[in-house]
């Protein structure tokens, strides 16, 4: 601490002891689980949810235990891409997670509410606190991959999130519009100020593939994806396509039977930090960001 410190860590920017405060918490100690990877989004309706339950299908096709936390408590659309229905059941040991079709381990406020359509009309503190209980009181078991839904922008619950859980690393999903480069700069430079790596960008409803004639078509003008990425020092992984396959298998809970490999390069990514026992960690851009109180440690 500083000889000239007033005590006001609010309106101070300088970095001491006294401002590094450990937020992180522990899992059920019946849980066991190797990676946290964050799926996150700048704005609302860019399919995270989505590319969440995908990357969770896919590593369990590649014989991993994967399992998803759905933070998005506000707007929960998991158990919905998987068509379940049953409620998650309290024990005295803890909450047990529901588990889909295929193997894959769920936990959204959807499996809590008596009814799917029940608005949570929560406000941020209570909100951010289910999302840490979802974490230290759920009973995940043996988990390779647990992949986290969060809501949009960087607000209470992504903060708690990337403060609570010992997130590996982030994916960040956005569309092709003329607002990306702000969207994503917004991600980007949240996960910098937690000191969180980004594995990678994807674009969802890059073009639309016309049945017909093959041709792709791009219904929101062309792409600036790459020129935002190299800006940021961050990779393009994935670029989807408007399928309407895909949205009808989610509306009717069969995401699992989906086929697509649009998101192999990141399941190769996943694949090699097994190896190397570490995500690779892009440099990003130098760019001036406002110390923050309470930051990981």
């Amino acid at each position: 601490m500083s000889e000239d410190c007033s005590q006001s860590c609010g309106t101070c920017g300088e970095e001491c002891a006294d401002r590094k405060v450990d937020f992180s918490e522990q899992p059920h100690e019946l849980s066991k689980i190797k990676k946290v990877i964050g799926v996150v989004s700048g704005k609302g309706g860019v399919g995270k949810s989505m590319v969440t339950s995908l990357m969770a299908v896919s590593m369990k096709r590649q014989g991993y235990n994967t399992a998803i936390l759905d933070a998005d408590i506000t707007g929960p659309s998991i158990p919905k891409a998987f068509g379940i229905k049953e409620k998650a059941m309290p024990s005295e040991l803890g909450l047990f997670p529901i588990t889909s079709k295929t193997g894959v381990e769920i936990m959204s406020i959807n499996l809590l509410l008596e009814n799917d359509t029940d608005p949570v009309v929560w406000r941020g503190p209570i909100i951010a606190n289910t999302v840490k209980q979802f974490w230290t009181d759920v009973i995940w078991g043996d988990v390779d991959y647990m992949f986290v839904d969060m809501p949009p922008g960087t607000g209470d619950v992504p903060l708690t999130v990337f403060q609570s859980l010992p997130v590996d690393g982030i994916i960040i999903v956005t569309s092709p519009q003329e607002l990306v480069s702000m969207i994503v700069a917004k991600a980007v430079n949240m996960a910098k100020m937690m000191n969180i790596p980004v594995i990678g960008l994807v674009e969802n409803m890059s073009y639309f593939e016309c049945p017909d004639c093959d041709k792709k078509h791009y219904l929101f003008g062309e792409s600036r994806i790459e020129e935002v990425a190299k800006q940021y020092g961050i990779d393009v992984v994935a670029k989807m396509p408007i399928d309407s396959s895909l949205a009808g298998g989610c509306d009717k809970g069969l995401i699992e039977l989906f086929e697509n490999n649009w998101l192999d390069p990141i399941v190769k990514t996943l694949e090699k930090s097994e190896q190397a026992d570490a995500l690779f960690v892009p440099e990003f851009a130098n760019q001036d960001v406002p110390a923050q109180t309470g930051s990981r440690v």
